[in-house]
Order: C-alpha cells, then structure tokens, then sequence
C-alpha cells in the first residue's frame, strides 16, 4: 500500500511538471535576453542609468521584452503605442506595487483618492500662490547679489533645491524653515535617506523566500531606521497641528486640510493619525526635488542651445514688458516657454522609469501573454525616443516641435509619447502643483537676467551625466553666470 502511494505521487508530480512545463511553452511570451539559473538577468543590469540599458534591450528585442531577475519576470514598455495599451486600454488588469505594505488595500486607495482632490484640486493650488511667489522673490534677491559682484556666479542646481524644499515644507507643514538651519538640514537628511532607500533593490523584492539577506546586508534594519524616523518627524509636526496653543498659520497647509478630514471621518471606515502620516508621505517624498530637477534641465538645455535660449526670453520679456517680474498670470501666454519644459521634460523626464505595476491575472500587451505577478515597467525614458511617435530626430533638443507637428501633445496622461506624471489612475495627483513650481522660477530666472557659462567653460563642456534615483537629477551641479536684465 505504502509502495502503491509513493509510486501514485511520483506519478502525479511528474504529471504536474509536465502539464506545467507544456503550458510554460504554450504561452506565447515577449523576446527578451537570456539569463542564468536562479538570478536571471541580473547581471546584465546596469546600475547606473538603468533607461538607457533597457532602452538599448529595446532597440535589439522590440517594445515589449521581457527578463527575469532573480525569482520575478520583468516585462518592459518602451513605445508609446504599447504605453497606452497598458495604462489606458487595460489599466484595470495592473496594480501598482505600493510603497508601505497598508498602502495596497481598496480602503487606503479611496482614502487617498478622496484627500488628494481636496489637495490638489485647481484652486487648492492657486491658494498656494503666495507661497511660490515669495520663495521665488527670495531666490531672485540671492542671484541679485551674485550679479551685482564682478564674475560673481550662482550654482543653479543649489538654488533650486532650496527653493522647492522651501516651497513643499511651507505647503505640507505650514512652516519655513531657514535653509541653512538644523531643522532643514534635518528634513533633508530624513528624506533623501527614505527616497536613496525607496529606489534601491532589495533581494526580497527579486527573491521572496531569501528577505533574510536583506537582514545580513544591513538593508532592512537602514530602512526601518529611516521610517522610524520619517514617523517620529511627522508625528511632532502633528502634535504641533494639535497644540491648542498654536499661532493660526498664514497659509492653511496640508497637514492642516488633512487633519480637517480626520476631525469630519466622512469614510466609512476610521481616518486615523497613521492614515494622515501616510498622506503627507505620499506627497513629499516622491515631490520634494523634482521641480527644481526639471527647471535644471530646462536651464541646461537652454544654456547649450543659445538661439533656443534667445527664443525664450524674447518671448517672455515682451509679453511681461516692464513689470519686473513674471506672475501666474503671465504663464499661458507664454508658448514657448511651455514648449522648452515640455522639450526638456521629454528629453530628461524627471522619473525615467515609471513605479512598478503588476499583473493581476494572465493578461496579454501587444499580443504577448503576460502572466500573473509579472512586474511591469514603462521606460518613459526610452517611449521619448520612439521614432514612430517624434519622427526620426528624437534626440535632438527642438522645443518648436511642440509648437507645430506637436502642438497638441500635453503631459496630463492622454498623450502616451510624453508620460513625466504618468497615466491612468495612478497619474501623479500633484501635477498641477508640480507644473506651478516649475513654470514660476523658470519664467523669472529668463525674464530678470541674461546667462552665460563662468569664464573657459563651453557649452559642449557641459556634462548631461544623471544622479540616479526616484527623481533624475543632473549629477553635476549647473554653475552659471547672472547678468542683471531688470
């Protein structure tokens, strides 16, 4: 009998194995490179610039390919016809991946839903306005003083930063900190140590059953450190929120809109403390820097391509006059300038590669079948250098295309060539903020000043080298000279 049951199980495994592996065969699976046993592709991947590795995989296996890393099947997007297959056409058949474990049920998704259109609806941003205007003014007055001193220059990259961690502190917490104070530098410190991790590659991620090795590396105890943290910031800044005694802020700030909602419960389940805390995270730590990453590029750009350079301030100049400086107002009639942040938000798109989603169930893109758990990423990256969708001159800096054959293509997500915020349901629900804390301080640092490199440096010197991570910024700070214009 015993004998009977062992050779029925070995009977019925094989069988298994081999109605596995048949139907393994049978599914008609995208190309992609050959791995090794156990890790897969991983040692094909490249660290640094991870867009431009699996763009090249694209140019040699097609829109869609796949690769395994470790124990997980990764399928790439990388043309703006596929993009839209996945993020509109079958948007419901893919979850995405979320940051924190209690961010993944239906409850939290209507929650956040429900908080973001009460923080990021139109006029929600227009009453932020102020705030912009003055941190901008306080930018403006530091270049001042680089250019009334003789070859005096300003480090672009620097100024930017201070100004959008000014601008997101004020509109998340109600309070400036001074940008050279401990407390910045503490914010700072607690953030980019979250964002380092967030983007970095865990091995439970690739291999589910070996976490434990995240626990030898030392990544797990570094991320639970740094959300220990996170969680003890913000719950100062909310204790401070409650302090009976605290001074009325004279902006009402997100936190305070937040803890509104918490005060009114109008879910059908409990908004708690924690709910509130992951808010609050989902709005600065992806947004903190990637305002100031797209005016760099912007600059960048420009400084490299004088005449596109001359384009713009003419532009902006002449629409502005002798005001003095660049208002809200002034910002939708100035095309050109919408042109070069949509040119440089193509050609530098400030997150390269869009968050992971996952398959819910077989599915099938582009006629390939596509099985469950599959990891999916679109490389906005590479789907900005689609020929079929810019033509056969993608890499060329021409902000003009935006103004003809291109004229209509926005990025609010219906236009799949061009993706920085994304697209479907899970489109960046900041877009409209991020847009306003682009377009201010870019508008002003063309119309208040004339620039040119410091003394020997070139245009072609100028390296386009990328800092990696969840926004792409340029790795070498842009150093420019200020020339006062009014």
């Amino acid at each position: 009998m015993d004998l009977f049951l062992i050779i029925a199980a070995v009977v019925a495994a094989g069988a298994f194995f081999l109605l596995r592996s048949t139907t393994k065969k049978s599914l008609r699976l995208p190309p992609g490179p050959k791995g090794l046993p156990i890790i897969g592709n991983l040692h094909q991947m490249e660290k640094f610039n991870p867009q431009h590795f699996l763009f090249r995989l694209s140019k040699q296996y097609g829109p869609i390919f796949t690769m395994k890393l470790g124990g997980r099947r990764l399928a790439v997007i990388s043309s703006a016809e596929l993009a839209k297959e996945l993020l509109k056409t079958q948007d419901l058949n893919f979850t995405a991946r979320p940051l924190l474990k209690g961010q993944q049920t239906a409850y939290y998704r209507e929650m956040r839903k429900m908080c973001m259109v009460n923080l990021f609806s139109p006029n929600r941003v227009a009453s932020f306005r102020p705030v912009r205007e003055e941190e901008c003014t306080r930018m403006m007055d530091k270049i001042y003083k680089a250019a009334d001193q003789q070859s005096g220059t300003v480090d672009i990259s620097e100024l930017l930063l201070s100004f959008t961690n000014c601008v997101v502190c004020r509109q998340a917490f109600g309070k400036r900190y001074n940008e050279y104070g401990t407390e910045m530098k503490r914010f700072i410190n607690i953030l980019y140590e979250t964002q380092a991790l967030l983007g970095t590659l865990f091995f439970s991620d690739l291999f589910p059953y070996f976490g434990f090795l995240d626990n030898l590396t030392g990544l797990s105890a570094r991320l639970k450190k740094a959300f220990k943290e996170l969680d003890t910031y913000l719950q100062e800044l909310l204790n401070e929120t409650l302090d009976p005694n605290r001074p009325k802020p004279e902006h009402e700030s997100f936190i305070d809109l937040l803890m509104q909602i918490h005060k009114e419960q109008p879910f059908s389940v409990k908004f708690t403390h924690e709910n509130v805390k992951a808010m609050i995270l989902d709005i600065v730590v992806p947004g903190t820097d990637t305002a100031a990453a797209v005016v760099v590029w912007a600059m960048t750009y420009l400084i490299k391509y004088p005449e596109a350079m001359k384009k713009a301030q003419e532009e902006v100049r002449k629409v502005v006059g002798d005001k003095g400086y660049v208002s809200e107002e002034d910002i939708p009639n100035l095309p050109y300038l919408k042109a070069v942040i949509k040119e440089s938000l193509r050609l530098e798109p400030v997150i390269p590669i869009l968050l992971h989603r996952e398959t819910i169930a077989d599915a099938k893109i582009g006629g390939y079948d596509i099985p469950a758990k599959t990891i999916i990423q679109v490389n906005a990256w590479a789907v900005s250098r689609d020929t079929v969708a810019w033509g056969e001159n993608p890499n060329e800096f021409i902000p003009e295309r935006f103004l003809n054959e291109h004229k209509g293509v926005d990025f609010k997500g219906q236009d799949f060539e061009l993706l920085p915020f994304g697209s479907g349901r899970r489109m960046c629900p900041a877009m409209h903020l991020g847009v306003a804390m682009v377009e201010i301080p870019f508008a002003n640092l063309l119309y208040r000043f004339d620039w040119s490199l410091p003394k020997g440096v070139k245009p072609e010197d100028i390296k386009m080298d990328v800092m990696t991570g969840l926004a792409m910024h340029k790795k070498e700070h842009l150093v420019l000279q200020p020339k006062r214009y009014i």
